[in-house]
């Protein structure tokens, strides 16, 4: 295979390698006489004090360069792909996708499927193995590349190949044990799918996995998520209200029977299971360090703790008193639509002249039984709000949007979405602080182009 170039986009002020004469556009063409497959390759060679790394200039001269400095000091590059290679794409056709779930003639970047341990450690992706042979176990445990977040589903050889589509998926349990034995430390998760890897199935993978506690750091059980654009796919029932106390009852008994042995629950399920069961969330203590945050395991309640936190904080100086009276909207969806009433409700009691009005959006691009915050897409919001007044403006959470742009799902830009409704848009991050400081006016805006990234909630 021929080496990819490794091009370089930019060279810190002062750093060792412009002291060495390295600038943009430069290639860097080994270390050490070792090529550079990836990131891990350059990170794991850079680590050295003494280098000798061979670079090629823009107009094609070779240099060898002989670089003495600290152990783990960087040189002070950064390059055109920050992986310095191109991202695994998946080789499973699971019977859950939920990208295999999504309607035709959306952006080109919503369809790539990645699978790619490099990015499970950098990013926090979840990866299914299934591309990975011994070497690539090997290479994870050489670079201590930990933690690394495993899309487990099920740790029945045959249902997984089944689940998964894939000949190469039954062997997830050796690969993950091996990974421990080696000093990583991995985070399971299951999408749970009903009828399929649940009851018994779920007992079997959870106790298989919890033996290996702590290399196993954590385990989030989660709900399949099914859009109305299945056509043609595996037959799956969302989760009711019966099948999802059944799912809570069961875990709840294994987070007993482990905090015992371990002193850990080990395992934890997803929000939408308790709100989907009518059940009230557990409380904050319940979810330990809160592995598994991003996951939508313990979300809301780590909101609720911090707003409550910061409103004890806070003084009586609010809307009415230090200005004028505040009436502000919200758009959030339909499972957290609850509790986001509960904190508002808390605010309004506070400070008499504010009035919240939080809207509850359903999602009619994916289908109802999408119920989230993070997938609503822009042109939802604008029709469901469309003629309403809106006060002050909308609040809406930065989970909805690209992580680097201020886009929803459906492309629709939060500049687009403000000309559709008439009032400013602001974004709101995932925190109690900034929750009640945005609701109250407090602070700088931060809807506007150039300034939206991407959280859960």
């Amino acid at each position: 295979m021929k080496q990819r170039d490794i091009i370089v986009q930019s060279v810190v002020p002062g750093s060792i390698a412009e002291e060495a004469g390295i600038e943009k556009g430069d290639s860097i063409l080994s270390i050490n006489n070792e090529k550079i497959r990836d990131v891990f390759d350059y990170r794991f060679l850079m680590a050295n004090e003494s280098l000798v790394v061979e670079v090629k200039k823009k107009d094609g001269e070779i240099w060898e360069i002989e670089i003495e400095k600290d152990e783990y000091e960087d040189l002070g590059m950064e390059f055109e792909n920050s992986m310095l290679d191109e991202a695994r794409s998946c080789t499973n056709k699971c019977i859950f996708c939920f990208i295999d779930q999504l309607p035709k003639g959306m952006r080109d970047t919503l369809y790539f499927k990645d699978d790619d341990s490099r990015l499970s450690f950098l990013t926090g992706n979840y990866v299914t193995l299934t591309n990975m042979d011994k070497s690539d176990i090997d290479r994870i445990i050489k670079y201590k590349m930990s933690p690394i977040n495993v899309s487990v589903h099920t740790t029945n050889p045959d249902l997984r190949v089944f689940m998964l589509k894939n000949k190469f998926a039954g062997d997830v349990l050796d690969k993950i044990k091996d990974m421990v034995a080696g000093g990583i430390t991995v985070n399971c998760q299951i999408v749970l799918c009903r009828g399929v890897n649940d009851d018994r199935e779920l007992d079997d993978t959870i106790s298989d996995l919890a033996h290996l506690y702590p290399g196993i750091n954590s385990i989030s059980v989660v709900p399949v998520g099914l859009t109305k654009h299945r056509k043609g796919l595996y037959h799956l029932e969302p989760y009711d209200r019966e099948s999802a106390s059944a799912v809570v009852d069961q875990v709840e008994g294994w987070q007993s029977k482990l905090l015992k042995k371990c002193g850990s629950r080990v395992v934890y399920l997803a929000d939408e299971f308790y709100i989907m069961a009518e059940r009230e969330l557990p409380e904050y203590e319940h979810y330990e360090d809160f592995p598994q945050l991003e996951n939508g395991v313990g979300l809301v309640t780590l909101l609720r703790y911090e707003f409550y936190q910061y409103l004890g904080k806070l003084d009586k100086d609010g809307p009415g008193t230090a200005g004028r009276p505040r009436r502000i909207s919200i758009a959030t969806g339909v499972s957290p639509y609850k509790y986001i009433k509960e904190m508002t409700a808390e605010l309004e009691k506070r400070y008499k002249s504010l009035k919240i009005d939080v809207y509850e959006i359903k999602n009619e691009f994916f289908g109802e039984n999408v119920t989230v915050a993070g997938l609503l897409t822009g042109g939802d919001i604008a029709s469901q709000l469309a003629g309403k007044d809106l006060g002050d403006g909308v609040l809406i959470t930065r989970s909805m949007l690209k992580a680097d742009e201020d886009v929803f799902l459906d492309d629709m830009t939060v500049g687009e979405l403000e000309e559709r409704l008439g009032v400013g848009i602001d974004v709101v991050n995932n925190s109690g602080e900034d929750f009640i400081n945005k609701v109250l006016g407090r602070g700088e805006r931060s809807g506007q182009a150039d300034s939206c990234d991407c959280g859960k909630t």
